[in-house]
């Protein structure tokens, strides 16, 4: 993809990213930008996912609430959105698929620690996938 054109909101926001294994990794919720100081157009460096990049897309107090509880369930951490290098892809299509898996990525922790310590212990859930 390297040096196309593309429209942000329609080949890349809201797409689902999935992994090599097909495992669903999560949302492009926003993106990373770079702006390069010679006056050439910006170009998108990073993927972003999860509520912290999601909410301040939102705005207003539906964005803040989103960031705010996103923070409290992380037991307060300062962590930011998940990011995903721009080089990680490898294809485009109705899917975004990256080279790592979902585990190599470590984008949303908190999600597998629930999953691992929650969901995974609930009577039924034992086998279920990532």
């Amino acid at each position: 993809m390297s040096g196309r054109t593309r429209d942000l909101g329609l080949h890349l926001l809201d797409r689902q990213i999935v992994d090599p294994d097909g495992h669903a990794v999560g949302r492009v919720d926003d993106v990373e930008l770079m702006v390069p100081e010679d006056g050439s157009p910006p170009y998108v460096i990073a993927m972003l996912t999860g509520p912290q990049a999601l909410g301040p897309r939102l705005g207003g107090l539906l964005g803040r609430w989103v960031v705010f509880w996103s923070h409290a369930l992380s037991r307060g951490s300062e962590a930011g959105p998940g990011r995903i290098g721009m080089e990680l892809v490898t294809d485009f299509g109705t899917d975004i698929s990256v080279s790592r898996t979902r585990l190599e990525l470590g984008v949303h922790a908190n999600e597998d620690r629930a999953r691992d310590y929650l969901v995974g212990r609930l009577p039924g859930a034992r086998g279920a996938e990532r």
